[in-house]
């Protein structure tokens, strides 16, 4: 634990009164990363958009992809501390909610419809500067993700239902997503090279999200106000300044832990869930695109089971238990289908003809992707421990700084993820078009796969279980921070 916990007495540390939440409440708030995770979803696919349609190169495009999410973590700090101050007639975080959804609807909408059709010598510009609004919008709602988690419940046994929710909602928007665009919308148009495909993906993104933002407002009504931003001495009450940012950087060990860990994660997380990396897995590797789409819908209620003994877990043994034991399960099923991809054919995974090799790789596909959902979002819930850490610490209730603070590293680091795909797939000749489902399989395309698929996230799996060995945030010191607890 941070050394100036350990240094304090009880009696000087600020206590922090129950605040529980109906189920109902972290339900409909959970959409909020649902309505993120469409457009997220949609995004991974604005690579062959922009590749196939408006003609920008597999390179260029993967810098200009990589600069974007930069900016995205560079933005975090300023709405995190904007948010931090805000305290106005309609609450701290459902203003950004609704301005961040509407900035990437809108935003989302030009990208898709206009960009083809503006001079070629003007595409990148213009591509650049539609992106950074959609990426402004973005980080609107993501930072409420992030934050407003803090004023729903601080009750150690319903913080690991925000991961169930989340994990169980993201789950399904990105597996319904793979199930549109690889049944329903190649099946219609046939290529990403059709413009058409891209105009319907988009319309039904904004609506379904728009419908997602809309209920994580009432999710979040109630207790978005002051009686839950801690705020009842305004004398007494720390100001906020921008170098907090710093100071809470600074002192503040477990969130630096989270974050790092957080960011192996995510860098793993979009390398093996690029759009790009699907396609070679699914269409070229397994030589069945729309399996991209079905399994997730085969899998996804055997997932909700493992997704909530996970939480069942976390609820008996704290958050920080639950993402090692998940990471080191990640691991060992990851290691076990990489051996299945490289040694065995892939190819002879059918639903319509169920045989041996189709049972292994769903049982393995399915445990394998429950226990990433787990450690892929229980890292959320973890970041409202460390602002009541701070605020035991220090007086200081800032979820939207704690917030900002892991979203700058993890985007930042994430942020390579896109160019590291597009560098490493021009090393084996796809400098100037993305690997299509057509496409044959080669040697080096196998391996590439099984690099991005396997590779690359149990190595960031690793990362993850060394930091966390720093991270003293578990159930018991948990428990210790709050009072009046029933």
């Amino acid at each position: 634990m941070n050394d100036n916990f350990n240094k304090e007495s009880k009696e000087n540390l600020n206590t922090i009164e129950a605040n529980k939440a109906k189920m109902w409440q972290i339900a409909l708030f959970s959409l909020n990363n649902t309505s993120t995770n469409l457009f997220l979803a949609m995004m991974g696919y604005v690579s062959y958009y922009a590749n196939g349609i408006a003609g920008l190169g597999v390179v260029l495009i993967s810098f200009i992809l990589t600069g974007m999410r930069v900016f995205d973590g560079v933005t975090d700090p300023f709405i995190g501390y904007f948010i931090d101050k805000t305290n106005g007639k309609y609450g701290k975080f459902r203003p950004y909610i609704v301005l961040g959804y509407v900035l990437m609807a809108i935003s989302s909408l030009v990208l898709f419809f206009t960009t083809d059709l503006v001079a070629n010598v003007l595409k990148p510009i213009y591509f650049i500067v539609v992106y950074s609004v959609y990426i402004i919008g973005y980080t609107f709602q993501t930072a409420v993700v992030k934050s407003g988690q803090s004023v729903i419940t601080n009750d150690p046994a319903q913080r690991p239902f925000i991961t169930f929710f989340d994990s169980t909602f993201i789950m399904l928007a990105h597996g319904l997503v793979a199930f549109y665009v690889s049944v329903y919308l190649i099946g219609k148009y046939e290529s990403f090279t059709n413009k058409d495909l891209y105009i319907e993906f988009v319309i039904t993104v904004v609506i379904v999200a728009g419908i997602c933002s809309l209920l994580a407002v009432i999710g979040i009504w109630e207790k978005d106000n002051i009686k839950y931003f801690r705020l009842e001495s305004k004398e007494e009450r720390p100001k906020i300044h921008f170098k907090e940012y710093f100071n809470i950087l600074k002192h503040n060990k477990p969130i630096r832990m989270l974050v790092i860990a957080a960011a192996s994660n995510k860098f793993a997380q979009m390398v093996y869930g690029n759009a790009t990396v699907l396609v070679m897995f699914y269409g070229i590797l397994m030589q069945n695109y729309a399996l991209a789409g079905i399994i997730g819908i085969i899998i996804g209620f055997p997932n909700l089971a493992i997704i909530y003994l996970g939480i069942n877990y976390a609820k008996k043994n704290g958050q920080k238990k639950a993402l090692i034991l998940s990471t080191y399960l990640a691991i060992f099923f990851q290691l076990i289908l990489m051996f299945m991809m490289l040694f065995t054919d892939l190819t002879k995974v059918s639903l319509s003809h169920i045989n041996l090799i189709t049972i292994l790789f769903l049982l393995v596909f399915m445990l394998l992707n429950g226990v990433k959902s787990i450690s892929n979002n229980i890292v959320v819930p973890m970041i409202a421990d460390c602002t009541d850490y701070e605020y035991c610490i220090s007086g200081y209730f800032v979820p939207g700084i704690m917030g900002a603070l892991f979203s700058f590293v993890d985007k930042t680091f994430s942020a390579l993820a896109t160019a590291f795909v597009g560098l490493c797939l021009s090393f084996i000749g796809f400098g100037k078009v993305f690997p299509q489902v057509e496409d044959a399989l080669t040697p080096q395309l196998k391996y590439m796969t099984v690099f991005f698929y396997c590779v690359i996230p149990i190595i960031g799996w690793c990362v993850t279980l060394f930091i966390m060995r720093f991270y003293k945030l578990d159930k018991k010191t948990m428990q210790g921070l709050y009072r009046d607890r029933v």
